[in-house]
């Protein structure tokens, strides 16, 4: 039972109506706007969008216990009571994330109603909406860590996302794609999307993974620092 009354009390803290009504608002938007003829181009056009929305959505985990003033009475408990509200606030708003990317994938389907790509291949085409899946997870992941250890430096949500923002643009982009190739943060969205064999962009989202670890090292030894 107080595992519950702990994980509803996140989700009341973690996600307010107005995070709620904005994201599904932008991928509602984003279904619609986001042209795609055939379905090995949705995850390629749903993927870096999830990835700036985790960055907005995620940069206040800290910046808001400062500015609410709880963290003042939360800084009273060990280091591992603190990271604990994060790392469950931070759960808790990915998960949230992670879902709505799934909503967005069959929004696209339901609004643009995209060629199957490969015409009564639908291992093919389960096996495309898998590989986003698995895409999205690491790219909300990474993008939601970024911005959270961004502005927890600057104790400033809007520059977590502002500056993630930035480097958000500079790496989905033609000219991140042609300096970073598969280590791009990106790589499944720059993939060969004709061939579906081609799974070298895993490379760039494993590189990544361990990027997304050391920045909740270096976020935990940051909140130590501070105190």
């Amino acid at each position: 039972m107080r595992e519950r009354n702990i994980f509803f009390t996140e989700m009341k803290i973690s996600l307010p109506i107005y995070k709620l009504a904005y994201s599904i608002f932008f991928t509602a938007v984003l279904s619609i706007i986001r042209g795609v003829v055939f379905t090995n181009e949705i995850g390629g056009t749903m993927e870096p969008q999830m990835g700036i929305l985790a960055a907005i959505f995620c940069a206040d985990t800290y910046a808001r216990e400062i500015s609410s003033g709880r963290w003042e009475i939360e800084r009273l408990y060990p280091l591992k009571n603190r990271m604990g509200f994060i790392w469950r606030r931070m759960a808790v708003q990915e998960a949230y994330l992670f879902l709505l990317g799934i909503a967005g994938y069959g929004l696209v389907y339901f609004f643009q109603n995209p060629i199957p790509y490969w015409q009564g291949e639908w291992g093919k085409e389960l096996f495309l909406f898998l590989m986003y899946l698995l895409a999205m997870a690491g790219t909300i992941m990474l993008w939601g860590m970024l911005s959270s250890f961004i502005a927890c430096i600057f104790r400033n949500m809007w520059a977590g996302a502002g500056i993630s923002l930035v480097l958000w643009i500079a790496v989905n982009s033609i000219y991140g794609d042609r300096r970073m190739g598969i280590w791009n943060p990106f790589s499944y969205t720059f993939r060969d999307i004709e061939d579906i064999g081609d799974v070298s962009w895993l490379l760039g989202k494993i590189l990544w993974l361990f990027g997304t670890i050391l920045l909740g090292v270096a976020l935990k030894r940051l909140i130590k620092k501070r105190g």
